[in-house]
Formats: C-alpha cells, structure tokens, sequence
C-alpha cells in the first residue's frame, strides 16, 4: 500500500519531534510538516525555554539565541537528514532553518534534489 502524502507528512514532524527531544534536550510543543513541490517546511512551536525568552528583551540577546540556537541544529543537521531521508527516500540537497525570537517558532526547510 502506497503512503499519502499526509502520512510522511505526520512521519516527519514526530522524527523532527524526536530528534529535539534526544539531541537538544526538549522537544516543541507542536509540530507541522508541510511537502510542497521539492521542499518539506517544518513548523516548530514553542522551542523557546523561559530563560531565552527573558534574554531576548534586547538585541544582544536576540543575536545571541539566535547563534546558539542555530549552532546546535547545525550540529546535529547531518542526523536530522538521515532521519528525513529515511521517511521519503528523497535526497536533500539543502537545509535551512531560522527562528522567531518573539513567537518562539522555527522553521526548517528540506530543500530535496527532485519534487515529491
């Protein structure tokens, strides 16, 4: 049997989810894939611990979360792939991620080699 493309969807959001949790230590509160053409958008909600958010009351702490943050996910962005590209069997071609330090949501975007 064939799996909808809401299947690797729901598939993607708890390995994502899983790998929060065991690499950074504590996983969002929720998490949305979405497979548009040749990407595969995350959404994750609520990364942000209550400390960050304190220091994000200035710029300095804004630009330092920030870096920290996306350090740590390039750090572990090889696992991260594997784990993606075990669910779809797609290659990514690229990753790129940012965060709101105000909303306290990331965003992921698995750029794949060819459409879904």
């Amino acid at each position: 049997m064939n799996k909808t493309k809401g299947s690797f969807e729901a598939e993607i959001s708890k390995a994502v989810t899983k790998w929060e949790k065991e690499y950074l230590g504590r996983g969002p509160i929720s998490v949305k894939s979405d497979i548009v053409r040749d990407m595969i958008i995350v959404t994750l909600n609520g990364i942000l611990t209550p400390a960050e958010y304190k220091l994000c009351k200035d710029k300095e702490g804004i630009t330092t979360i920030k870096r920290t943050r996306s350090e740590l996910v390039e750090s572990g962005v090889e696992e991260l792939k594997e784990a993606v590209f075990n669910i779809t069997g797609k290659e990514i071609v690229s990753f790129h991620t940012d965060l709101s330090t105000r909303t306290g949501e990331r965003m992921m975007v698995f750029k794949l080699a060819n459409e879904f």
